[in-house]
């Protein structure tokens, strides 16, 4: 039987339309800003068409809205004409569900689907798919079956620097996640990996994506970041408490304490001013075992009963010790409405521990989202990775390592990251000092490589120590990578007057005012991360900067690439760096030229610091 003309009309224009355009009117509606996500999309649908070899990194902020942005790039990319998009998550339900969870609310048109259910609802060929699956291989594998007619896919890796690189890379074999994303992107797919730590992306040569076309997603301007947690200089904006051991049990029930006080703060504050009380939470992350999870939960959880016993030796000596938290806390406000305010409400709490063990039953759908106003979320591995923590108000951080820090680890378990500028200045991280500067040295790292793959996208160079590793051993791609490249660049200016350069070099050659001045000419060629790099790392180890006077690479012949100012054994050795005029010099910064009016700056490091840069082109 033949349509009626009308409505075979009416389907053939029922298509759905101006997805990308909704996305972004939605963000704006909820009061949210959407230029750094409009930047980032439009830099991927601009140079996903020529990346070779169909392959590109977005790279942002730990906890700075990728999420948001991955739904409007996938809005765009399905008004684009593209058919079937497949979001990959790391192996947990839980981050999956939250993701899922985002992107159905969000209205996205055709609804996303979790490939566990492709089985019992194949896809119909040729309609349009967004399909999310974790990476485990037993997934991998069904989704490849279930796409098999489905044509050419996007991938959209959500962590791509976990589980996604090779970690066989140099025994010539393939880890099966690799291998299995590689076979879903065969049939002229393309691959864009998402992540806040792509250094291992890089050093592994995942898909081979080339830094030159890698697309930056800045954060929002309410994002609080490594800027408000890990400043360079100045006070930190939140409270701090730094313990001088690696952190006990007490340290653990005081910092409860605190937060106990400051959620009574916040709402009765909101109270007074005709606002509704809120619910935090307050992350414990001390192990990746299990068992530690268990004796964790235990010491909170008893001073918990304790306070909603209301009675006895227990009671009474932790109701001293959150009277005198408040005091010293709010020492304008009544400690004693505070200290009331935890009393009554001691039964309005919760426990949920997040690992593989955990009963999902009892934690919910969505058990990062504070349900009571005292919500003690006490977590594994899975803080590590992509888990966003809805009114964080507290965390007792001490999971340490004895040997060295795997950087992009560390950064990721910034889970205090975010949009928390409202309640900022009442957070709190406890935390072991030693483990705090080892945590800041990351991050200070991982700035000075970020802000060189912005200036000097074809070359990065990674930052480590000997406390502080860039990445996993066995993911660094050996036949490529220089583990000891020695010096950084930043990126190419023009110099018409070198002599005018020189002249402020030689006026003060060991002060950090020289550098100022030198930016000062020159701009973002010498990026105001690395001034305030220096400025802090002098303060420790006063009279250590030796800035050189320019030189010309012509030298150095057919060994040097003369228009890029570039060479893969490096510029600054021993007669660059002047070692009788500057001997205890360990900050070395150095302008290098061509002869041809284009000039790069250098900067090594004698610290101990180790650099590392794929040479791969």
């Amino acid at each position: 039987m033949a349509l009626n003309p009308n409505l075979a009309k009416l389907a053939a224009t029922a298509l759905v339309k101006g997805r990308y355009k909704k996305q972004i009117k939605r963000i704006k509606e909820s009061g949210s800003e959407t230029d750094c996500i409009e930047e980032a999309v439009d830099g991927v649908i601009k140079k996903l068409p020529t990346a070779s070899p169909g392959a590109l990194v977005v790279y942002g902020d730990p906890q700075s809205g990728k999420t948001e942005m991955m739904i409007c790039l996938t809005a765009k990319l399905l008004d684009s004409g593209h058919k079937t998009i497949v979001h990959l998550m790391n192996d947990s339900v839980d981050l999956l569900m939250q993701n899922l969870d985002r992107f159905k609310l969000a209205g996205l048109a055709p609804a996303p689907r979790n490939s566990s259910d492709l089985a019992n609802s194949p896809l119909v060929s040729g309609h349009e798919a967004v399909v999310f699956c974790k990476k485990n291989a037993k997934d991998l594998a069904k989704l490849i079956s279930a796409l098999s007619e489905a044509g050419p896919i996007i991938v959209i890796d959500d962590e791509a620097d976990y589980a996604t690189p090779n970690a066989k890379i140099n025994a010539k074999e393939k880890t099966k996640i690799n291998a299995l994303i590689a076979k879903l992107l065969e049939n002229k797919g393309r691959y864009i990996g998402v992540t806040a730590t792509p250094a291992r992306l890089n050093l592994n040569n995942t898909f081979n994506t080339k830094t030159e076309t890698w697309v930056r997603f800045r954060p929002h301007s309410a994002y609080t970041g490594q800027d408000h947690f890990f400043p360079l200089n100045g006070p930190v904006p939140y409270r701090l408490t730094l313990l001088s051991g690696p952190g006990s049990a007490d340290d653990a029930r005081n910092a409860f304490a605190r937060f106990l006080v400051t959620v009574a703060y916040l709402n009765t504050t909101a109270e007074a001013n005709g606002k509704k009380e809120e619910n935090y939470s307050f992350l414990v992350h001390t192990s990746g075992k299990t068992d530690d999870h268990t004796a964790d939960r235990k010491i909170i959880e008893t001073a918990m009963t304790a306070l909603v016993g209301g009675s006895g030796p227990k009671f009474d000596e932790l109701l001293e010790v959150i009277y005198q938290k408040a005091k010293a806390l709010y020492p304008a406000a009544n400690a004693v409405k505070l200290t009331k305010y935890v009393v009554a409400n001691a039964s309005r709490s919760a426990f949920v521990v997040l690992n593989n063990k955990r009963d999902r039953a009892t934690a919910g759908d969505k058990p990062t989202v504070p349900t009571c106003p005292f919500t003690v979320i006490i977590g594994g591995n899975i803080v590590s990775r992509g888990v966003t923590f809805p009114n964080l108000l507290a965390m007792f951080f001490t999971r340490d390592v004895a040997t060295k820090l795997q950087q992009d680890t560390y950064i990721q378990r910034a889970r205090m990251f975010g949009a928390r500028g409202k309640y900022l200045e009442h957070f709190e991280l406890t935390i072991p000092k030693h483990l705090y500067d080892d945590w800041h040295r990351c991050f200070v790292f991982h700035r000075l490589a970020l802000q060189a793959i912005q200036d000097n996208k074809a070359s990065p160079v990674w930052i480590g120590d000997p406390r502080i590793s860039i990445a996993s051993s066995s993911s660094i791609d050996r036949s490529t990578v220089d583990l000891n490249k020695g010096e950084m660049s930043f990126q190419i200016f023009d110099c018409p007057d070198l002599k005018k350069l020189d002249d402020v070099v030689d006026a003060n050659p060991t002060d950090l005012g020289t550098l100022k001045k030198l930016a000062a000419l020159i701009g973002g060629a010498l990026p105001k991360y690395l001034i305030d790099y220096l400025e802090a790392a002098l303060k420790e180890k006063p009279g250590t900067l030796a800035i050189h006077a320019s030189s010309s690479i012509a030298g150095y012949g057919k060994s040097a690439k003369q228009d890029a100012i570039s060479r893969t054994r490096g510029f600054l050795g021993k007669p660059q760096l002047e070692e009788k005029r500057f001997p205890g010099a360990i900050h070395h910064v150095k302008i290098l030229h061509n002869g041809k009016g284009k000039a790069r700056v250098f900067y090594k490091n004698l610290g101990g610091v180790q650099f590392v840069q794929n040479l791969k082109t």
